[in-house]
């Protein structure tokens, strides 16, 4: 296999800069190889692998949506068109890494060791959604705040003088202009921590474009000023993600300090499951260019080609997938519902007189 490199991360930190002009990509909307050298450092298993990883992402998505519906999860954050970024990214970090995960990273936490059904409590609110068996925080809430746990995980990491490990997170375009994700930069920057940091830049804060975010040409240069190297890739070019990824651990792993990766991808639906209607603040003559660079149809050209793949084994291999999800939901729909007493009994080791108080008076209520 050769050993051809996407990125120069030396060269970019050395010259505290990045080319921005063209993202990083081996497979172009119509799955052609743009990018030989590079091309040749997957095998056929693993762009397999990656397909494979893509269809389960969306049939996690399509599926999970189908439960929210239902009214049977609480809040839940749609990835599809997402798949190339989240999976491309994630499959190239190790256990041993330590992920900090945002709430639309569900499906990275599983792929790194939580169980779907842990996810659907998660979301349902139940403690027991936070109890994986994973190297990682359970998905945080506020906005790039991910960013500064990770920076801290990362130091962690370089203090107790672990090799091969690094921490990574996510986070979207809109949080790149929280405060929090330029703190964890210029925090893991200043101590040369190993620390992979990944913004997803898929268009849209909620209703808020990319545009009136910033007046910054990418996201990605926003790492000059931390001092640490950023690159572009094309995120609904799942190898490409994979590839820049891969070589963003080595950098950060080897001792080399921090790096940002912002993948351009986007969000086809709607930001949460909680009912916000993207036609009232986009239109289809916008969608249908990011419709165009689908990143399962993209892969799914390119190994149809190579007689690797085919639609008849995607759609067996996601009717799959839902079959175990459905078992998933079954599993977490059998857990005992969570009372409002068991949330205060643990908010204090010693209840306050406050807390003791709405303990007596919700078990009263729970009693009934």
């Amino acid at each position: 296999m050769a050993n051809t490199k996407a990125v120069d991360f030396a060269k970019i930190k050395a010259e505290e800069g990045a080319p921005y002009a063209k993202p990083v990509q081996i497979l172009d909307n119509d799955g052609n190889v743009v990018n030989k050298d590079l091309m040749a450092n997957f095998s056929d298993d693993l762009l397999v692998d990656l397909m494979k990883k893509m269809v389960w992402e969306r049939a996690l998505h399509e599926q999970t949506m189908s439960f929210s519906k239902q009214g049977r999860l609480g809040f839940y954050a749609p990835t599809w068109g997402e798949e190339a970024s989240e999976m491309g990214t994630a499959a190239a970090f190790k256990k041993n890494d330590f992920l900090f995960p945002a709430y639309r990273d569900l499906p990275q936490l599983i792929q790194h060791g939580a169980t779907v059904a842990q996810m659907y409590l998660w979301s349902k609110g139940y403690l027991k959604g936070n109890m994986f068996d994973a190297r990682a925080l359970r998905p945080q809430i506020i906005i790039g705040a991910q960013m500064v746990e990770m920076a801290g995980g990362a130091l962690g990491i370089k203090k107790n003088g672990e090799k091969d490990a690094v921490a990574y997170a996510y986070t979207g375009e809109g949080g790149s202009s929280q405060g929090d994700t330029y703190e964890g930069m210029n925090f893991a920057g200043a101590f040369q921590a190993p620390a992979v940091f990944i913004i997803q830049n898929n268009g849209w804060a909620i209703s808020f474009p990319r545009k009136l975010q910033t007046y910054a040409q990418t996201i990605a240069q926003k790492s000059v000023a931390a001092g640490i190297p950023g690159v572009q890739v094309d995120g609904m070019d799942v190898l490409a993600c994979y590839e820049v990824a891969k070589e963003a651990r080595e950098f950060a792993a080897a001792g080399n300090g921090p790096v940002l990766i912002e993948t351009l991808t986007y969000r086809f639906g709607a930001h949460s499951s909680a009912g916000d209607d993207p036609s009232r603040y986009r239109t289809k003559e916008e969608e249908k260019p990011w419709f165009d660079k689908d990143p399962l149809i993209r892969l799914r050209k390119y190994l149809t080609k190579k007689g690797l793949w085919s639609e008849d084994e995607e759609n067996k291999y996601a009717d799959e997938c839902k079959e175990d999800f459905k078992k998933a939901m079954k599993e977490a729909d059998s857990v005992e519902p969570e009372k409002v007493t068991d949330m205060l009994k643990r908010t204090f080791e010693v209840p306050t007189p406050d807390i003791k108080e709405q303990i007596k008076k919700y078990e009263a209520k729970e009693s009934k």
